[in-house]
């Protein structure tokens, strides 16, 4: 669920006079504000690497299997070095950015904050911490979803010394959190120390570049876009809507909420089989861990059966009919992707308490 805080001591930290214009969201409320366009743009880099579709889904987990999921532990890459970065932090710098499990920071996502105020390429951290945190990151994605996210910081931010990081509880204890957060960016690493939710919480990616052929992410849409050309009409009538919803509104509704879009449980096999595809694409720049929790996750929460594919006319670029806004959600899983002028994406994927 979600409110909007205007306590001065639950925003995000501003590191320009754009941030303050951006809604700052927590997780615990059943209320949306919507966020607004990145203040500014940086130039594009002269180079973009985009992976084909298939070797994106390529060493994906089965969708939904019975097997096992692996859920993120505190034993994983991603977390033993975060431990190794907490062990590293002076008593001075834990004041500066390490805080309770329980902060409503931990479960605040925007698309252009910061958590805490020093940035990575800050003096405050030494070099060996510097790379404690990009090797934390690492960990917390898959090769091709590092290399992207290191793209994206780069265009969206002069690269990852610009972005920032904090720490939530204390390792050992079973309730411990990193999260790392700037432009277009909020990921989290957390040892499942969240029972029930994938990725520690909410999580938001992005990119700068309004311009969809040069977009890191655009390949997203164009695999979510298969399944709309593969609809007949009357589901593409149920499919396609006007207005969108608004991009931060995520909250996990359970098996009585209320889901646009058409129904994936009454599509054709092959036409599940798109979707499917679609739900491996989205998930595979995440580390095997945490993509094994968010399908365990949608499996417990009814499947794919359970979701609804819903695409948007609004922010149509180029008027060319490959729906640049469109949003997967069912009782357990929120992927809403706005492409429109450029990517914001915001993700929750978890059981709802007491649905």
């Amino acid at each position: 669920m979600l409110y909007m805080s205007d306590a001065p001591g639950d925003v995000a930290v501003p590191r320009d006079p754009g941030t303050l214009r951006e809604g700052v969201l927590i997780m615990t409320h059943n209320n949306s504000v919507n966020c607004p366009d990145c203040a500014g743009e940086l130039n594009r880099r002269d180079f973009v690497r985009v992976a084909g579709t298939a070797a994106m889904a390529a060493g994906v987990a089965p969708l939904l299997s019975d097997r096992a999921a692996a859920a993120p532990s505190p034993g994983s890459a991603a977390e033993t070095t975060a431990k190794l970065l907490y062990e590293s932090l002076t008593d001075s710098q834990k004041k500066v950015i390490c805080m309770p499990f329980n902060h409503k920071k931990r479960t605040t996502i925007n698309p252009n904050w910061h958590i805490t105020e020093p940035v990575i390429g800050d003096d405050f951290y030494t070099t060996e911490q510097r790379q404690l945190i990009l090797d934390v990151l690492r960990g917390a994605t898959s090769e091709d979803g590092y290399d992207k996210l290191q793209l994206q910081m780069d265009d969206d931010d002069g690269g990852s010394d610009n972005y920032s990081v904090a720490l939530f509880g204390k390792p050992g204890t079973g309730k411990f959190e990193w999260v790392m957060t700037g432009r277009h960016l909020t990921i989290r690493a957390d040892g499942d120390s969240a029972k029930n939710v994938a990725f520690g919480g909410p999580i938001v990616y992005g990119h700068g570049v309004e311009e969809p052929s040069a977009n890191l992410f655009h390949y997203q849409t164009k695999k979510a876009n298969e399944v709309f050309g593969a609809l007949d009409t009357d589901q593409r009538k149920q499919a396609l809507l006007k207005k969108a919803p608004k991009e931060s509104a995520v909250p996990l509704q359970g098996k009585k909420g209320n889901f646009p879009g058409v129904a994936v449980g009454e599509l054709s096999s092959d036409q599940k089989e798109l979707v499917e595809s679609v739900v491996k694409v989205i998930l595979a720049p995440y580390r095997t861990e945490d993509v094994e929790e968010a399908l365990a996750i949608l499996k417990k929460g009814g499947g794919l059966e359970s979701l609804h594919l819903a695409f948007y006319q609004d922010g149509d670029l180029n008027d060319d009919r490959v729906w640049d806004i469109w949003r997967v959600e069912g009782p357990s899983f929120v992927w809403h992707f706005r492409g429109a002028p450029h990517v914001h994406t915001y993700v929750n994927i978890g059981l709802k308490k007491n649905a």
